[in-house]
């Protein structure tokens, strides 16, 4: 190791917290991630980080378990920053395994925030030096930082999953026009054909189909985004896919926010496997034979490590960098 490495966490994903620290075969820092009567957050790191190379991992999710917000998330977060540079850390990274508020990421309506910008000004005020993010929704949120910014991608996990099952006549589908670059990028690792849903969002939460991009008939398929929210639009295409004749039809969706009736959308959809990061909790009652979280803590650790050592990042993921 390079400088002294110390791993804090919040509530909200304390799990994989643990399991990177498994990997970097090194334990969690004791800190108290609490709060007061009033609600209020109370934090204590309870030991000594002075000089350290201290990596603070929180995704800015909710934990339906526990009750906790992304609100509640990212304020855990900003308070253990200040809390590490106030007790003299050499240096802070933040690492979002989740970067939430990252859809808010441009003016696409009058008199709106960009508050994923927003965010990222607060991780640094608060004092992180680095930050580290795991599939981003957008790129160029690289570009609200100030200070060196690692962007991991988790595709070589789920397609290593995907090509252990041997699955015959694949195709790797798009379940939008903007998601092409991604899809293309897991079709090219599997060896597989592509396809592209084109749809048409006529609210917040409902999309329209228009049209499939590509030849699915008698196929097994796989459809690829970044997250699945209330899970309207993936359940929405898996449904056209099976329409137009496809076989087996599966998803990888690296951040499962799984918000309002997504579970259950899911679990009565055509799909025959929902894999998911652990970026954010899934509850086991959620984990219903469908949804299955594969582990994204080896790619978080092994950064960390090289991050602590001065060693290239980019090299250990370039098989999986996604064309941007």
């Amino acid at each position: 190791m390079g400088y002294d490495l110390k791993v804090l966490t919040g509530n909200t994903n304390k799990k994989l917290a643990e399991e990177i620290c498994d990997h970097l075969d090194t334990h969690l820092c004791r800190a108290t991630v609490e709060s007061f009567p009033g609600g209020e957050t109370n934090v204590q790191i309870e030991e000594n980080v002075r000089g350290s190379d201290v990596y603070i991992v929180q995704s800015v999710c909710k934990n339906a378990e526990l009750g906790l917000s992304p609100n509640d998330a990212l304020m855990e977060f900003l308070i253990l920053i200040d809390a590490a540079r106030r007790a003299s850390a050499r240096r802070i990274t933040a690492v979002l395994p989740y970067y939430g508020y990252a859809r808010q990421d441009r003016k696409d309506r009058p008199r709106v925030p960009i508050t994923a910008k927003l965010v990222a000004n607060m991780l640094y005020t608060a004092g992180a030096r680095r930050a580290l993010a795991l599939d981003l929704h957008a790129n160029q949120i690289q570009g609200f930082f100030d200070i060196p910014f690692d962007h991991l991608y988790s595709i070589n996990v789920f397609t290593d999953y995907i090509a252990r099952k041997r699955l015959d006549d694949l195709v790797v589908v798009s379940p939008d026009v903007g998601n092409i670059k991604m899809a293309r990028t897991y079709a090219e690792l599997l060896g597989a054909d592509l396809a592209v849903v084109d749809k048409r969002r006529t609210s917040g939460t409902d999309t329209e189909v228009m049209n499939l991009i590509g030849e699915v008939e008698g196929k097994n398929v796989v459809i690829v985004d970044d997250l699945i929210s209330t899970g309207g639009s993936l359940v929405e295409a898996a449904g056209t896919l099976r329409e137009r004749g496809a076989l087996d039809i599966s998803a990888c969706i690296v951040h499962p926010v799984l918000a309002g009736p997504a579970v259950e959308r899911v679990k009565n959809s055509v799909l025959s496997e929902l894999l998911v990061s652990n970026s954010i909790p899934v509850p086991q009652g959620h984990q219903n034979g469908k949804i299955k979280p594969l582990s994204i803590a080896p790619i978080l650790g092994e950064a960390i490590r090289r991050i602590n050592n001065d060693e290239s990042v980019s090299n250990l993921f370039v098989n999986a960098k996604v064309e941007g």
